[in-house]
């Protein structure tokens, strides 16, 4: 027997006598050496999922407690080795723990896991049909409605969101662009220019003394008495005009005029 071969010998035997030490009296010492024994196996599982992610720490404890549950379930009858037994576990520790945490939105639980089996149905179809399967036949495939797939195609898009401040790639100039520079503002100029042609088609139903005067209070913020001096007319005269010339408008936009001016 190689060397190699006797070390991993006496790991296995050192592996089962700290597991029935620890599923028989719940002894700490064997499981903390089991712990630290499989650490690195865990945080080589973890990484795999967690690429690029900022929660690689919390995979890796999702991780440890897949290995924590392997070591109370697993049985020497059952013909395989702890490594073999562990793995799937810590897996589908980290895999339920994608599914269930890592949306940026809430997702009914039945979409989240509907949605791996129409990507594994979708490469299927695929390589059988050497196209791209429509909505229906993956629906077929999977025995669920249209509407179901289609939903969770949709939702799907929600898995993860894009901050805000991400850069995405470099201006012309160098610069950094983020998603927050290429977001659209509302433009108040579109607001303005409505309001403009309705102005001026409401002014048609002034005289040319009632426009004058809702120009120089309004647009040029003369006082009724200034807009009197330089129409040469009285401060009362200019009131009464204005009075009535707001009115006219009123009723020809049918919005209160303090709205628009």
């Amino acid at each position: 027997m190689s060397k190699d071969s006797q070390r991993r010998s006496q790991n296995n035997e050192e592996v089962y006598e700290w597991i029935t030490s620890y599923q028989a009296s719940g002894d700490e010492s064997a499981q903390l050496k089991l712990v630290q024994h499989y650490e690195g196996l865990v945080r080589s599982l973890s990484r795999k999922f967690s690429k690029g992610r900022e929660y690689e720490e919390d995979m890796f404890q999702v991780g440890m407690v897949g290995l924590l549950a392997a070591m109370k379930r697993y049985d020497a009858a059952f013909g395989k080795s702890f490594e073999s037994f562990a793995i799937p576990t810590i897996l589908g520790e980290i895999k339920r723990f994608i599914r269930d945490k890592t949306w940026s939105v809430h997702v009914p639980r039945r979409i989240k896991e509907l949605g791996p089996k129409i990507k594994q149905s979708v490469e299927k179809l695929t390589s059988d049909l050497q196209r791209s399967p429509l909505v229906y036949e993956i629906a077929e495939h999977l025995g669920v409605s249209e509407e179901e797939v289609l939903e969770t195609m949709e939702m799907s898009k929600s898995y993860q969101a894009l901050s805000v401040d991400r850069s995405l790639e470099a201006d012309q100039e160098g610069g950094e662009v983020t998603l927050l520079d290429l977001v659209g503002n509302v433009d108040s100029g579109f607001e303005e220019a409505d309001r403009k042609l309705l102005l001026e088609k409401a002014f048609e139903v002034l005289n040319d003394r009632e426009k004058e005067i809702i120009v120089h209070t309004y647009f040029h913020n003369f006082s009724q008495k200034e807009t009197g001096e330089k129409l040469g007319i009285s401060q009362m005269h200019v009131s009464r005009l204005q009075r009535r010339a707001l009115e006219k408008l009123k009723e020809a936009i049918k919005v209160e005029p303090t709205e628009i001016l």
